[in-house]
C-alpha cells in the first residue's frame, strides 16, 4: 500500500498553495496551462495553433470524426494507435474518452462534444509518436483532414497546442498570467497579439492585447480574472507581414462553483 505524503511539515506549515493544487490536495481546485503554437501568422487574425483561420466552435454538440493524415497511425501500426478526448458534452460537462485510430479513415467518437478541449496520444507503435497530423472535426474527409476542424495533434507533438480552452459547467476559471511570444526568420515587423473571451452572446471581448517584434512579454493579473462557466477562452495573433511564428500560454485557477461575491455581498 502506497503511502500518501502530505503537504506539511511536522511544524504545522503549509506547502505553497500553488503546489498543494497540483498535487490534488485543495478539494475543488485545479490548475489548467493552455499553451498555443502558430507557424505561419501573416496579416489576417488566426488562432494560435498549428492550422490556418480561427478556431471553430460546433454549434451543438456532436459526434466528432479522428483521422490522421498518415496511413501508420492505426490500431497496430507504428505510429499513434490511441488518442484520448478531453472535452465538453451539450450541457457543457466535462467529457473524456479513448478512441482508436484508423489511419487516413474517420473514426467517430461515441460521446458527441460542443468543444474539444485537449487531446494527446496516448499509446504509439515502434516510432513512438504520431506520424501524421490528427485531426477532430466534422464533415468530409479528404486524406485524413475533415471540412471542419475542430482542434489537432500536430505531426511530433502528440498533445494538441492549441489555444483555447472552454470553461466546464459548474465551475469558474480565474486567469493567472500568460505570455505570448512572436517572431520571424528575416525582417523586423510585429506582432499583435489577443487573449479573447466570448460568452453565451457570442460576443468577443479582448481579456488582453500585447505587440512584440521578435520578442516574448509576459502579462500577470495580480488580481486575476474570473471566468464563468461555458465561456470560452481563444488567444489569436496577427502581423504586420507575413510569416511570422506565434506562440502563447495561459495560466487558470479552475474552481468548482461559481464565482464568489464580493466582499459585503449578500449571500442569498
Amino acid at each position: 500500500m502506497a503511502f500518501f505524503y502530505p503537504s506539511i511539515t511536522s511544524e504545522d506549515s503549509n506547502e505553497p498553495f500553488e503546489l498543494q493544487v497540483s498535487r490534488n490536495q485543495i478539494a475543488g481546485h485545479r490548475a489548467i496551462t493552455v499553451f498555443g503554437y502558430n507557424p505561419d501568422v501573416d496579416q489576417t487574425e488566426v488562432t494560435v495553433w498549428p492550422y490556418p483561420g480561427i478556431v471553430s466552435y460546433p454549434a451543438v454538440a456532436a459526434v466528432v470524426k479522428v483521422s490522421s493524415t498518415s496511413l501508420l497511425d492505426t490500431s497496430d501500426g507504428t505510429g499513434a494507435r490511441t488518442v484520448t478526448i478531453q472535452g465538453l458534452d451539450a450541457n457543457y460537462n466535462e467529457i473524456t474518452e479513448v478512441v482508436t485510430m484508423n489511419g487516413q479513415t474517420a473514426v467517430n467518437t461515441v460521446n458527441s462534444y460542443r468543444r474539444v478541449n485537449f487531446a494527446s496520444v496516448t499509446t504509439v507503435g515502434s516510432t513512438l509518436s504520431a506520424q501524421g497530423d490528427i485531426f477532430f472535426g466534422i464533415g468530409t474527409v479528404t486524406a485524413g483532414v475533415p471540412a471542419t476542424v475542430f482542434n489537432l495533434i500536430k505531426f511530433d507533438y502528440n498533445n494538441t497546442v492549441t489555444g483555447h480552452y472552454t470553461v466546464p459547467a459548474g465551475h469558474t476559471a480565474y486567469l493567472m498570467q500568460g505570455n505570448f511570444s512572436a517572431g520571424q526568420d528575416t525582417g523586423a515587423t510585429g506582432v499583435r497579439g489577443r487573449l479573447l473571451t466570448i460568452d453565451a452572446t457570442g460576443i468577443r471581448r479582448t481579456a488582453a492585447v500585447v505587440t512584440v517584434n521578435n520578442a516574448s512579454i509576459e502579462y500577470p493579473f495580480e488580481f486575476p480574472i474570473a471566468i464563468p462557466e461555458k465561456t470560452d477562452i481563444e488567444a489569436t495573433a496577427t502581423g504586420q507581414s507575413s510569416n511570422n511564428q506565434a506562440s502563447i500560454l495561459y495560466v487558470m485557477l479552475l474552481v468548482k462553483g461559481a464565482a464568489a461575491p464580493a466582499p459585503g455581498t449578500p449571500r442569498i
